[in-house]
Parts: structure tokens; C-alpha cells; sequence
């Protein structure tokens, strides 16, 4: 493979993400709807309130028999939630009436029980109250036919709820896309087995996984192929039914990095094979057949920090949402030097200032081995090519990676 410059991260978010394709849509019931991205308007299937409701406990009255006070009305009958009183509402009379239900009709107007006092079937009302007070009017959250939701939106337990009540059992959202991975190395062994002489417990596959069921996404796990070109081709070939293909190590220039070897005869069309950050440079995209394929680095901090500036907005993309890295701005908790001429992400914590922006600390060491270093990290901080020392205390973009 020739030499190719180093892609700038932007270009090459733009590549992967253009390349994809939304996945099908899906109708789920609202228990599974939770994360998932709305791939139809959700239309509410009836008005609510569906009538004038009482939203406090009293007494439902005309507000013309209330506009000078005290005075007594004559209690004619009551409303629980869950009822009515049926009969109109007549001059000087009231309706013993609680929240949910409905105003029986010629009321305008509720009294809350503070305000009146009993004797007998006789209700004397003690504060004056103007027409529409303590009523929820009938479409005041929403009518038949509103559209309740936008397409694209992440359904939170809010939007369930209001799914719930406009009585849609199922959303159409989109699938959830199928991402398979495997990593490569004779070197690697997965976690509770016991490590031979020179190898080393992998931690790739499963912190991937995690990282592609928080996107939304499948995790199909094809394990740890050895360092063999027949092995890496077998295995690649059982992704043939995901979305995409994610391999871990293997995509740099090395002697033993077989990935581009052992799959380009099946039909990888690499579209980039480096990128100009750190860490992460390895970084490859293309296709294999119509299967879109992404090689992360072997390395475990690299390996997480380019699944999330890539990985995790293709799976966001693929289900039709908002793939956009979501930076903030922070000060700097500790002086930086000069940056290179690839864009930097360190690792590095993130503390609240009530009232203030949030500092950003990175950690002394930034070892791209160093696992520890960024499970304990709140934030990347963002740092462009060539860019300048910065003393603590200047600006610094951050992308957050805890909620």
C-alpha cells in the first residue's frame, strides 16, 4: 500500500459518515422504545385532557356566583376522578368536584376547598375566583392528530410517557444496526484465562461492546483471530449479516499487521488508512464488499478514543440520529506545551465551578497503554494540530465522556 498523507479527524468523520446507510424501520412496543431513534412522527391517537378536568380538589361553580363573597351555594352532587355529575350546572349551585375529573357542564370555574368552608349541603365559598381557574382545558397538552415527536428524536422516559398517553402502544423507530468486531494477535487472551509467556489479557472486545450497546448499536463479538491470514479472512467472513465491520489492531504497516493482506483479495476497498491524531493514527476505513469496515488500533486507549469519535456516531447515524460530537467549552487546569502537527486528545478530568465553566485537569501521564488513565477521565480535551503552550486557565474545547 503507498504512502497517503495523514487525514484531518473531520475529513475523515466526514467519510465514514457519509458512507453509511440508514438502517430499516422498526415498530417496537413502548417498554423497548427507551434509546431508541424515532423514525415516524408519533401522532397522538386521542385529545388530552380529553374534557375540561378539575386540577385541584373543591368545588366546580359558576365564577358568576363567586364574583362577590362570601356566599352560600347549594351542593347538588359530586365528581371523583374517574366520574362525573352529569346534570347542568344551575345558578347558586356547586359541585363537590376532585382532581382528574371532569367540570360538570354550564361550571367555568373551580374553588379549591381552602377557600370554603361545609354546613351541611350548603357549601360557603371565602375567595372570589375568575372563570378558567384550577381548569385544565380539554387539548391543553395535546389534540387528535398532533404531532407529539419529530422523526430523529432519542426517546428518553419522557417521550414514553407522552407516547403513553396519546394511547401508542408501538413507535416505529429504527433498527438498531449490528456491529461485528474481532481482535487480532497471537498475543491476546481473553479475560479469565490464563496469560502463556508474552501474552497479555485483551480488553478490546469487551470494552467495544460496551461502547457499541451505550450508541445503540449490536454487539456481535467474533472473538480474537490469531495472526494468520486464513484466520483473519474466516472470521471476517461470519460479519457478512451486520451492519458493519470492526476489526482491532492490525491495520498499521508492521509485519505482523495482516488485516489489509489477509482481506483485500475478498474485496476491501480501503478508503483511508490514517489519521492525523492522538492517539489513533492507525486508523482505517473502506469497505469490504457492500460491508462498511473500520480498523481501530490494538491499543486499548486507542481503540476507545477513535471508537468514540467514530465509531459511535456512525452507530448514532446508521439509526437515522444526531451524530454530532457534542464538545463544550472549559478552562485548563494545568499548563499545556505546544501540540504537534496531529490533533490531540488527553485524557483528563473534569470538575464543576458553580457558575463558571468547568476546569478541565489532563492527567500527567497521557501513555496510550494506560487504561486506567482514561476510565478515570471525565473529558477529552480537544487540542488542533500546531497549536500554541497554554497556561492553566485559558479555554480549552472538551468532548465529555461521562454524563
Amino acid at each position: 500500500m503507498a504512502q497517503q498523507p495523514l487525514l484531518p479527524v473531520e475529513e475523515a468523520r466526514a467519510r465514514i459518515l457519509s458512507a453509511l446507510h440508514t438502517t430499516e424501520k422498526e415498530n417496537v412496543p413502548l417498554a423497548q422504545a427507551l434509546g431508541r431513534v424515532l423514525a415516524e412522527e408519533a401522532i397522538a391517537r386521542r385529545t388530552q385532557p380529553p374534557a375540561d378536568l378539575s386540577a385541584m380538589d373543591g368545588y366546580a361553580v359558576r365564577a358568576a356566583d363567586v364574583s362577590t363573597v362570601p356566599v352560600r351555594l347549594k351542593v347538588v352532587g359530586m365528581a371523583p376522578a374517574g366520574g362525573a355529575h352529569e346534570e347542568n350546572l344551575r345558578e347558586g349551585e356547586a359541585v363537590r368536584i376532585f382532581t382528574g375529573a371532569p367540570l360538570p357542564r354550564g361550571a367555568d370555574t373551580i374553588v379549591i376547598q381552602e377557600d370554603t368552608s361545609r354546613d351541611g349541603d350548603i357549601v360557603i365559598v371565602n375567595e372570589a375566583a375568575k372563570a378558567g381557574q384550577h381548569v385544565r382545558v380539554c387539548g391543553l397538552d395535546f389534540r387528535t392528530g398532533d404531532a407529539g415527536m419529530p422523526v430523529g428524536r432519542k426517546l428518553s422516559p419522557a417521550d414514553i410517557a407522552l407516547a403513553a398517553a396519546m394511547n401508542l402502544p408501538l413507535l416505529s423507530v429504527y433498527r438498531r444496526p449490528v456491529i461485528a468486531f474481532f481482535s487480532t494477535g497471537d498475543e491476546l487472551v481473553r479475560p479469565g484465562s490464563e496469560p502463556g509467556p508474552n501474552q497479555i489479557v485483551s480488553s478490546n472486545n469487551d470494552g467495544l461492546a460496551a461502547l457499541i450497546v451505550e450508541a445503540g448499536g449490536i454487539p456481535l463479538d467474533l472473538g480474537i483471530a490469531p495472526d494468520k491470514v486464513g484466520s483473519i479472512r474466516e472470521t471476517a467472513s461470519r460479519a457478512k449479516d451486520a451492519d458493519m465491520l470492526v476489526t482491532l489492531g492490525g491495520a498499521s504497516v508492521g509485519d505482523h499487521d495482516l488485516v489489509q493482506e489477509a482481506l483485500t483479495p475478498l474485496g476491501l476497498d480501503i478508503d483511508f488508512w490514517k489519521v492525523a491524531m492522538r492517539p489513533g493514527k492507525p486508523l482505517m476505513f473502506g469497505k469490504l464488499g457492500d460491508l462498511p469496515m473500520l480498523g481501530l488500533p490494538g491499543n486499548p486507549v486507542s481503540a476507545l478514543v477513535c471508537a468514540t469519535l467514530f465509531l459511535r456516531p456512525a452507530i448514532v447515524r446508521m439509526q437515522g440520529g444526531d451524530s454530532a460530537l457534542h464538545t463544550t467549552l472549559a478552562r485548563l487546569g494545568r499548563d499545556l506545551p505546544a501540540n504537534g502537527p496531529r490533533e490531540d486528545y488527553i485524557r483528563a478530568g473534569l470538575d464543576h465551578v458553580p457558575g463558571e465553566l468547568h476546569v478541565a485537569t489532563p492527567f500527567e501521564i497521557q501513555d496510550s497503554s494506560m487504561l486506567s488513565v482514561l476510565s478515570g477521565a471525565s473529558c477529552l480535551i480537544v487540542r488542533p494540530p500546531q497549536a500554541p503552550p497554554l497556561k492553566a486557565g485559558g479555554i480549552v474545547t472538551v468532548l465529555p465522556l461521562r454524563r
